[in-house]
């Protein structure tokens, strides 16, 4: 009869516990980042949020599952399913994470792609790296990276971004209101490479 008893009011603690949750948040998606870096990545999401003043009960950005794109994605799957024990299941979740060389890469493509339930979880994949997208911030282009000796792709990009970024430094926590004001020049020139992308995929994508 006790047990039963700490049972109920363990239960009536918990519902009341993710109705106070549910109230602190807006009317909009409850969205979960999941991201391959530890700073980098995370704090240029979580600039993003405090700029465009989101709720931070409706965004959970998550950098602690290591680099390569098979943790992001199990990891990822291990905090909806959680949150779905709960009966507070994300409405997005949000893979983030580079191509460069990772030998996980098309198998977790395919694990993400075929995600249940649809249209929760989505690929957000840099190619070749985080630091392409900053690029496109000051220049749209196309260069077809590749590792130059000892320096692999991500620091060829990141080469290319000191050229015209020169403070930039990973981890900072100031990139995204930095480049703020050049946000949708970045946007078209993504939409732009992403369509040059397509058509030559073999030599930008599987290359």
């Amino acid at each position: 009869m006790g047990t039963d008893n700490l049972f109920h009011k363990r239960k009536a603690k918990a519902s009341e516990s993710l109705e106070r949750r549910k109230a602190r948040r807006a009317s909009y998606d409850k969205v979960l980042i999941v991201c391959e870096g530890e700073k980098t990545e995370p704090n240029y999401f979580n600039e993003l949020i405090n700029f465009y003043k989101l709720n931070t009960a409706n965004v959970e950005i998550d950098g602690t599952c290591g680099s390569s794109p098979k943790s992001v994605f199990e990891r990822a799957l291990e905090l909806y399913q959680k949150e779905e024990c709960r009966g507070d299941a994300f409405d997005k979740v949000y893979c983030v994470f580079d191509k460069d060389s990772h030998d996980t890469y098309d198998e977790t493509l395919i694990k993400i792609s075929a995600q249940k339930p649809e249209g929760v979880f989505h690929l957000a994949i840099s190619v070749p790296c985080f630091e392409y997208w900053l690029l496109l911030h000051f220049q749209y282009t196309t260069k077809p990276y590749h590792a130059t000796g000892s320096s692999s792709i991500g620091n060829e990009v990141l080469k290319d971004l000191k050229s015209v970024f020169p403070e930039y430094e990973k981890g900072s926590e100031d990139t995204f209101e930095k480049l703020s004001d050049q946000l949708e020049f970045a946007k078209n020139n993504a939409q732009r490479s992403l369509k040059h992308a397509l058509v030559h995929k073999p030599h930008y994508i599987d290359g």
